[in-house]
């Protein structure tokens, strides 16, 4: 009765040292987390997040200025909120301030992967998938007070976005062999036409072959087209003069 008596005060005392604790921790406040570091660290993200996201804009891609700037600003909250409770809470409980960031960095798949899209047998949206991803990490570092890091990946990040895009550009220029892989329907002379247009413009075609595609309808086929363009000619120019073409849907490199 005595064992029983005693253990039951041990718990109420240690419940009632809990609660003031809590209490006190409560009244105590953020710690270092101070209004001004909160709209700084804020602030700096919507920044370093809108600056990704104008890259992508310009490209007219489906995660654009708004998307990059949501982003990174959640992120950065998510980390604001880790360090709150540790300040709070971290002399009461284990708190591991970087759970909620992990859960950020596994959870962003799923907004990274609603811009990825199969056109034919190529994949788009793979680098504007990446790029929110980074500022996902980006809003993470500078909710952490990280501000060099954020700042400096976020430069490396643009630059790589905007000046490795010219460089394709140019590497895409001097290419002499492209694959492109045309959806279009399947009616008799539509092949003709194409092979019309190629010749016009001193293409060689290598070889041309029929690929099979469960998303197009029972009336359109996939082409694949192998070819050497001649100096001058770029992928771009002959996708979007293809596209003119009456019953083409679609053309894309491999």
């Amino acid at each position: 009765m005595g064992t029983t008596y005693d253990t039951d005060m041990a718990l109420a005392v240690h419940h009632a040292l809990l609660f003031l604790t809590l209490h006190k921790a409560n009244k105590s406040g953020r710690g270092i987390l101070d209004m001004g570091t909160v709209i700084l660290r804020l602030v700096l993200s919507v920044a370093l997040g809108g600056l990704i996201g104008q890259e992508r804009e310009n490209k007219n891609r489906p995660a654009g200025l708004r998307t990059h700037i949501l982003v990174c600003m959640s992120a950065s909250i998510v980390m604001l909120s880790s360090e709150f409770l540790l300040n709070k809470y971290g002399s009461v409980v284990n708190t591991d301030p970087a759970r909620l960031g992990a859960q950020v960095i596994s959870g962003i798949g799923f907004l990274g992967a609603g811009t990825i899209i199969r056109e034919g047998g190529s994949v788009k949206g793979l680098t504007t998938a990446a790029s929110l991803w980074s500022v996902a990490c980006i809003g993470l570092a500078v909710g952490m007070g990280f501000y060099e890091g954020a700042v400096f990946g976020t430069i490396l990040l643009y630059l790589t976005l905007f000046l490795l895009g010219k460089l394709e550009k140019i590497v895409e220029t001097k290419a002499s062999y492209i694959e492109i892989i045309v959806d279009m329907d399947d009616t008799p002379g539509k092949i003709g036409e194409i092979g019309t247009y190629l010749g016009k413009h001193n293409i060689n075609i290598g070889n041309m072959k029929f690929l099979h595609n469960d998303s197009l309808d029972e009336n359109e086929v996939s082409l694949m087209i192998s070819m050497k363009l001649p100096n001058g000619i770029t992928y771009g120019k002959i996708a979007e003069e293809i596209k003119l073409i009456k019953g083409v849907h679609s053309v894309n490199k491999t």
